[in-house]
């Protein structure tokens, strides 16, 4: 992706995407007294400001108006054709509104969806553009695809690509091959020749797979230069052909170019060059280039040579050919970007993950098909609250009133601060039904640094109201408005491109100031001068709710750890009780102990908290520090690039003069052996007396790996305490194991789990409805138990599964080596080889570690091969740790 540099601007003071076109001619009447030349450039840059708009969330193109009416005018019919070509659509309103303030004018442009399209049944494609440089014959023509035809066409070559290895062409009929040429057409004889005659009349017309051109200028490399990239991708995106350069296509007569103009090296060589800055795109499995041949031929006249002609032969290509790179845009961190054709492809054709599994445990709350062009696939696990019902759960619409919440939150700040309560009644006086919603801070929310001095921010979602961002700030800030109007923006962008919100919407903004002197208030007007239609108003609780659930993939959405496993971006949402956890206060929640159950996303928490803290405390990864017990935990955090991450070894031998803020994971697991872990990490996280760091501890007892002193605190010294017992992980009858064995560690605890720390386990709730398998098989030989596993993967394989869905897991380290050579050898058998330990987790291979190595981390499918830990004490809480791993297969095998 390269940035764009053209005379449009991106404006950075509005809480919206707004481009700068600059000056235009506007109202019917004034364009047609414009040239053409400068009619066309000011056409040009508006219609790219839209297509730049429609590809990025959306948006407002303002232009000053050249021509000083004082009146209203309208935008001209020819700047209207061009935005209906532009969305291949006659209903202009769909995406545009238009309106003029003085000698300003806007259009305020929607994002692109094909959701808002008549239900045609067709396909539409997920980005805009103004040139899709997709060429292909038809007939005598040359054409240009649209975005739709381009779409198709893509599609067609994709889906071929995807049933056959070997790639027949469009036409096998027509297919250009010496053999057939040389059988039925003519044009291939001419091809074989070494001379032709001045004058002469080819034998055929132009065809599908025939086009003549003639050339008159002495600059002919230059005319072949701007030829060939049109009709060579157009031969090659059909059925192949022949280019004759130096034939009259009227007459059929050869008139070739003078001798005296032509190097026929140099000519061969700017062909070869031209042809190869093609670009490709290819979806099948043996990617080549262009197949092509140049022949020059001398042309000779009744004194001899005359001059030369050139015939350039193009063979169907195997996918698709572009004149150049598409013409399409979008803004990438306010700055406008030019997609490359790799890019513009991948837009052009992105759909949701097509894996069999991911539907049979998922849901999909956002799909591609009918979203905004920047939006990313969203799923929940089955059984856990979809996104209507977080909404109804976090931001219910009120029937008759209007509501603040978390209501919690409103009666702190309120009393915390002296007027603000009477503040926001008089700014809520004018809205009669919505909700309010508060935050500390919304650019926090927003993964945005907070900014001091920000009493809280307020989002308003009211009905026959746009949406509108308050900053209330306790005293007269210059940066005010400018974060308000950047929290604002980013909000917008992040309902649309992120959310999937596929409606009119903008967020204004309002800065507050609420003095110190008792109720005394100063207020400020909005901060978004833009003038939005009333489209842009939310009409109605359907409207209101479908943004709010937008707005909880906002706040509730995180990358899926399956993203790396899928090759693409998949986001997943958090439950109530995660995000009411990750929601606290950190000015206020510096030390929390987290008790999570198997499986209830304690590691995607600790994630998330250490992204909110960075916000918050305003540091870099070398301030925020992650112990883990084992490596490879620990190399999964390392490749998140938002904190230090180390195992609780490596903590207790260096100092970490740069840490502020830690996180422990997996705590249940730690040791004393090299000292006071706890009392260490108190020490650095306290180093600031008037402002001490976090430390956070998720811990899950039910997982203990070993007998010896944790080096916790006591359990009622672990205050406060927070405890996560909604389990997400795992299918049902891996669950229903789960709860047998996690009673059996209640029943029975080691002695050194404390008393009471396990009773959370009353509580557990569990995400039914996910279909999977577990399967127990005793009394086996080594050599049976890994031919089950190379049997079973071979099987899994051949229905769409991947090396790096399994895990082998055994007892421990030693273990590995012992079973290795010979799950190996059986694995050869079944051509399978890749393998791996746990350090190399996204790789595609089979990992094979032992359970304690794999905790906090999971597959798909594990395999645990006679799981039974040293100390015999524990072999419930190995079974638990072993279980949890696994989402959707569990296969438990024991030695006889």
């Amino acid at each position: 992706m390269e940035q764009h540099n053209s005379s449009l601007m991106v404006e950075l003071s509005y809480p919206d995407l707004v481009i700068n076109v600059g000056k235009v001619t506007l109202g019917e009447e004034n364009r047609k007294k414009l040239q053409k030349t400068e009619r066309d450039q000011e056409r040009a840059k508006v219609t790219q400001a839209a297509c730049i708009l429609l590809n990025s969330g959306g948006g407002v193109i303002r232009m000053e108006m050249t021509n000083k009416n004082e009146h209203p005018v309208e935008m001209g019919l020819d700047l209207e054709q061009s935005l209906r070509e532009l969305i291949q659509s006659s209903d202009l309103q769909a995406f545009f509104e238009s309106n003029q303030q003085g000698r300003y004018f806007s259009i305020f442009v929607q994002s692109w969806s094909s959701d808002l399209f008549p239900k045609d049944g067709i396909i539409k494609p997920r980005i805009c553009s103004l040139c899709s440089a997709l060429y292909r014959r038809s007939g005598t023509s040359v054409l240009l695809m649209s975005s739709r035809e381009a779409f198709n066409f893509l599609k067609a070559k994709k889906r071929n690509a995807q049933n056959s290895s070997e790639i027949e062409p469009p036409s096998k009929a027509l297919r250009i091959t010496p053999q057939s040429l040389r059988n039925s057409d003519p044009a291939f004889l001419v091809f074989q020749r070494d001379r032709l005659e001045y004058g002469e009349i080819l034998p055929f017309p132009e065809s599908q797979s025939i086009e003549f051109k003639q050339f008159s200028t002495k600059h002919i490399h230059t005319y072949v230069g701007n030829i060939i990239p049109v009709y060579i991708s157009a031969f090659a995106n059909t059925v192949g052909g022949y280019l004759f350069i130096g034939v009259d296509d009227k007459s059929k007569k050869v008139l070739g170019c003078a001798k005296e103009n032509v190097n026929c090296d140099s000519l061969r060589q700017a062909i070869d060059r031209a042809i190869s800055k093609l670009p490709c795109i290819h979806f099948c499995q043996s990617p080549s280039e262009i197949n092509f041949t140049v022949k020059i031929l001398d042309v000779f006249d009744e004194e001899g040579l005359h001059g030369y002609a050139c015939v350039i032969r193009v063979e169907p290509f195997c996918c698709a050919v572009f004149s150049e790179v598409p013409s399409s845009w979008i803004v990438k961190d306010r700055n406008i970007c030019s997609l490359t054709t790799t890019e513009w492809v991948d837009m052009m054709m992105d759909t949701d993950p097509d894996l069999l599994w991911l539907c049979k445990d998922f849901e999909s709350q956002l799909s591609l098909a009918n979203g905004p062009p920047l939006n990313r696939p969203v799923y929940s696990k089955k059984g856990l609250e979809h996104k209507k019902d977080l909404q109804q759960l976090l931001f219910s619409v009120p029937s008759e009133h209007l509501r603040c919440t978390p209501e919690s939150l409103w009666k702190e700040l309120s009393s915390q601060h002296e007027g603000l309560e009477e503040l926001m009644e008089k700014e809520m006086h004018p809205f009669s039904r919505g909700i309010l919603i508060f935050s500390r801070s919304w650019a926090v929310d927003l993964d945005l640094q907070e900014k001091p001095g920000v009493i809280c921010d307020a989002l308003l979602i009211a009905q026959t109201s746009p949406p509108i961002l308050y900053t209330v700030l306790g005293e007269q800030d210059t940066q005010g408005d400018d974060y308000s109007t950047h929290t604002a923006f980013t909000l917008k962008q992040k309902l649309v491109n992120m959310g999937g919100y596929a409606g009119k919407v903008c967020v204004k903004t309002k800065v507050l100031y609420l003095s110190p002197q008792r109720t005394q208030v100063s207020l400020k007007g909005s901060g978004c001068p833009i003038d939005y239609p009333a489209s842009y108003n939310l009409a109605d609780t359907q409207q209101m709710e479908a943004l709010l659930q937008s707005l909880v993939i906002v706040l509730l959405g995180f990358r899926s750890f399956l993203s790396d496993q899928f090759n693409c971006e998949v986001l997943n949402l958090l439950t109530a009780q995660q995000y009411e956890i990750f929601s606290k206060n950190l000015h206020k929640s510096r030390e929390l102990f987290i008790h999570g159950l198997p499986g209830t996303g304690k590691t995607v928490m600790a994630t998330k908290i250490m992204e909110k803290i960075r916000n918050v405390f305003h540091c870099d990864a070398n301030n925020i520090l992650y112990i883990s017990e084992n490596q490879p935990l620990r190399n999964f955090l390392s490749k998140k690039n938002i904190c230090q991450a180390v195992t609780r070894k490596t903590f207790m031998s260096k100092y970490f003069e740069n840490t502020e803020h830690i996180i422990i994971d997996e705590a249940q697991n730690f040791r004393l052996e090299n000292g006071d872990w706890y009392e260490k990490a108190k020490i650095i996280t306290n180093r600031k007396k008037d402002c001490p760091g976090i430390l956070w501890i998720f811990l899950d007892y039910f997982q203990t790996s070993h007998m010896d002193k944790s080096g916790l605190p006591q359990l009622s010294a672990q205050y406060p305490r927070e405890e996560l017992t909604r389990v997400i992980r795992n299918a049902n009858p891996i669950a229903k194991y789960l709860q047998e064995e996690m009673q059996v560690v209640r029943q029975n605890p080691p002695y050194n789990i404390p008393p009471g720390s396990l009773d959370m386990f009353c509580e557990i709730e569990w995400a039914q409805g996910v279909q999977g398998t577990l399967k127990i098989m005793k009394e086996l030989t080594v050599k049976q138990m890994v031919t089950y596993v190379a049997d079973t993967c071979s099987i899994l394989f051949a229905n769409g599964y991947s090396p790096n869905d399994v895990a082998v897991l055994v007892s421990t380290a030693r273990d590995v080596n012992y079973y290795k050579c010979e799950l190996l050898k059986a694995m050869r058998k079944k051509r399978i080889v890749q393998v791996c330990d746990a350090c190399d987790m996204f790789s595609d291979h089979i990992v094979l570690d032992s359970v304690r190595r794999f905790s906090g981390l999971e597959r798909n499918i594990v395999f645990g091969i006679h799981p039974k830990p040293v100390e015999a004490n524990i072999l419930g809480n190995f079974l638990v740790c072993l279980a949890s791993r696994a989402r959707q297969q569990l296969h438990i095998l024991w030695h006889y």
